[in-house]
């Protein structure tokens, strides 16, 4: 898709373009809808990126260095910079949605039974996608048998 020039473009068609967008986002109710919504909309290589700024987000947060995030991700420090930017100067989006990110993770342990994996780990990986790890799950319920 072209890039269009922001400005070139009117204010009225800017809020008509925007509204739509937010509108629709705002609409959707469950993480599934959500998650559709985004796989249609983003390739997936702009959803990493996006979901990379939120990372970058979420370690800022979290009191990392320039040079931890930049080890942790092989992530620029101009990147770095803008987020953080974007952090102590923009609307509290960023803020708001780890802090959600983070309530939702910690729903999300007490419904796993009370037992807390770390997001992305093996273990997570293991229970979040059963079939893929049949073999290891099997072996794991041998070992428990014994």
């Amino acid at each position: 898709m072209p890039r269009i020039k922001l400005r070139k473009l009117t204010g009225s068609d800017r809020m008509k373009y925007l509204d739509l967008l937010w509108t629709s986002i705002a609409e959707l109710k469950t993480r599934e809808e959500v998650k559709n919504f985004f796989k249609d909309l983003l390739s997936e290589s702009e959803a990493i990126m996006l979901s990379r700024r939120l990372m970058v987000a979420l370690y800022l947060l979290q009191d990392k260095s320039y040079g931890e995030i930049n080890r942790l991700m092989s992530i620029s420090e101009a990147t770095i910079a803008k987020v953080h930017r974007w952090l102590a100067s923009g609307f509290g989006g960023y803020e708001n949605a780890i802090k959600k990110f983070n309530q939702a993770v910690v729903r999300r342990a007490k419904n796993n039974r009370g037992k807390y994996l770390e997001p992305y780990s093996f273990a997570w990986l293991k229970r979040k996608y059963p079939l893929h790890f049949l073999l290891f799950n099997i072996f794991d319920q041998l070992k428990r048998k014994k």
